[in-house]
């Protein structure tokens, strides 16, 4: 594995990596970079999401731009209006100080507000198809003198019905321009674009080898991003004996997570890459001694370790692949012991979550978070269960004189009370605990569905409302926002509800005569 210093990029782009805290090149990312950097072939890369592609593409671009350009110069073609705006921003906290213009364009946001960006001069605009050719219908958009043209999710453009629409943007850019593909699958007719379209390229291919995940119980919790650090602190203290690793993507979360648990009280250690051998030895032989029972790291950092009876594995952030989080969940549930995996996700991450249940072939049961009360009611468990012990063991006779003379003047239960309240007051106190949203993905975590008809084929609302009740027996308050065009519709559903949809589909798809794919939202 390269660091990213051979990977030719400069000095100013590699501070700004440090400092976002990414510590090595995901393998898409050692391939396309310097392919790019140092090659003059249109490139064609395969690999699964979320295996770092933005920046795969995003860095090299960043490097070959000129600052002050008269005209757009990159163009990224995307699927879906989350992920332009997602693209767009990964790519502007990529540039560091240079002084580049980044604009998301889509459909649903006004249309004067793009307007005016674009007037103003943008260097790389990040957009859906849709959009992109109402801008050139418009003339507002030019990409005529485009010196990159990037399609990233190909594969999902060709099932989104966008195939024509990307055809017609290539048609306007010049010839002389550098086409970056990047898809999961290679289906015949991305192939057929990267013949018609892209001149001599490079295939760069990554590839997995077989999956297996452990027997641990895998659960993901729904959460916001703010919530994510009350979540972990939530599990910690239902968990009785809790053990565990906790990962986080950047060496600067690592830090955030583990100094934040010590202020709260908990044992707990941090490793990352920028820590010295000679620490990292000490570190983790506390950790093996269980002096601390919490450590925080990098997946970098966290290769070698290998410690016994681990009951939890945390993602505190999604991995970046399959394979990441195959590696991380084997930590835990070895040598026939039982061990839990446990991944937070945001609403824009659930997605990246079904490809990894996919490509890893496991299941990860969606669960709810502990209440207070519940936490509450398991320590006080505990707490009796550890008196009840020691009252059985040997006491010492310096603690026997001093409740000898307590109870002489006191009533017994208000003795021990005032001992419990001394002892456990903070732990017991419901209200150290902040308060976590409710339904957080459930309330913004819709996802669009493209339908391979529409009204040339006689669908019309009420219809295709009635086939997914009859066929997949879901109510009709989840199913919002259907829109019927001439060949195809859109309608979107909750996330677990889509699944079960798509789910259907996909192996009824013959039998029933349509046809139904992940559109997220609608085709502009």
């Amino acid at each position: 594995m390269k660091s990213f210093e051979q990977l030719g990029l400069s000095e100013e782009v590699l501070k700004v990596l440090k400092h976002k805290g990414f510590e090595e090149p995901t393998p898409i990312q050692e391939k396309t970079i310097p392919a790019i950097l140092t090659g003059d072939k249109d490139i064609v890369g395969q690999a699964q999401t979320g295996t770092g592609k933005t920046a795969a593409f995003g860095l090299p671009i960043i490097e070959l731009l000129q600052e002050k350009a008269k005209n757009v110069q990159a163009l990224v073609l995307v699927p879906t209006r989350e992920l332009a705006i997602q693209v767009a921003e990964e790519i502007y906290s990529l540039k560091g100080k240079k002084n580049l213009s980044i604009v998301p364009i889509y459909g649903g946001q006004a249309i004067d507000l793009q307007l005016r960006k674009l007037r103003k001069g943008v260097d790389i605009v990040v957009g859906t198809p849709g959009r992109i050719i109402d801008h050139l219908k418009r003339r507002t958009l030019k990409v005529d003198n485009i010196s990159h043209l990037v399609l990233d999710e190909a594969d999902e453009m060709l099932n989104m019905g966008f195939l024509e629409d990307v055809e017609e943007i290539l048609k306007q850019t010049s010839s002389e321009k550098r086409t970056l593909l990047f898809s999961a699958t290679m289906p015949p007719e991305i192939l057929k674009i990267s013949k018609k379209y892209m001149g001599e390229y490079e295939v760069l291919k990554v590839t997995s080898g077989q999956l297996t995940t452990s027997q641990t119980d895998q659960i993901y919790f729904e959460v916001g991003v703010t919530d994510k650090f009350e979540a972990l602190c939530r599990i910690i203290d239902i968990e009785e004996g809790f053990f565990g690793l906790i990962f986080c993507r950047t060496k600067i979360d690592v830090d955030h997570v583990a100094s934040h648990l010590t202020e709260r009280g908990y044992d707990a250690d941090a490793l990352h890459g920028d820590i010295s051998q000679n620490l990292r030895e000490k570190i983790l032989n506390r950790f093996k001694k269980r002096s601390v029972n919490i450590l925080v790291a990098t997946d970098v950092a966290a290769r070698g370790i290998d410690v016994k009876d681990i009951t939890h594995v945390i993602n505190y952030a999604l991995p970046q692949d399959p394979e990441a989080y195959v590696h991380r969940i084997g930590r835990t549930g070895r040598a026939g012991k039982e061990g839990i995996a446990i991944t937070f996700i945001t609403p824009s991450e659930y997605r990246k979550l079904q490809s990894i249940k996919r490509r890893a072939k496991t299941d990860i049961r969606k669960a709810k978070l502990p209440k207070v009360k519940e936490i509450i009611t398991s320590k006080k468990q505990r707490i009796k269960v550890n008196l009840e012990e020691i009252i059985q063991s040997n006491l010492k006779n310096e603690y026997l004189e001093m409740s000898k003379d307590l109870l002489l003047k006191n009533d017994p239960e208000h003795v021990l009370a005032a001992l419990l309240q001394q002892s456990f007051a903070g732990e017991l106190d419901e209200e150290s605990y902040a308060q976590i949203k409710e339904g957080v993905v459930d309330s913004k975590g819709k996802t669009r569905l493209f339908v391979g008809q529409g009204k040339e084929n006689g669908l019309t609302n009420k219809k295709l409302a009635d086939i997914i009740k009859d066929k997949c027996r879901i109510s009709n308050d989840k199913i919002r926002d259907i829109q019927i065009l001439d060949r195809f519709s859109f309608v979107t559903l909750p996330f677990h509800e889509a699944e079960t949809v798509l789910s259907y589909f996909k192996t009824k798809k013959r039998s029933s005569g349509i046809y139904i794919t992940k559109a997220k939202k609608g085709k502009k």
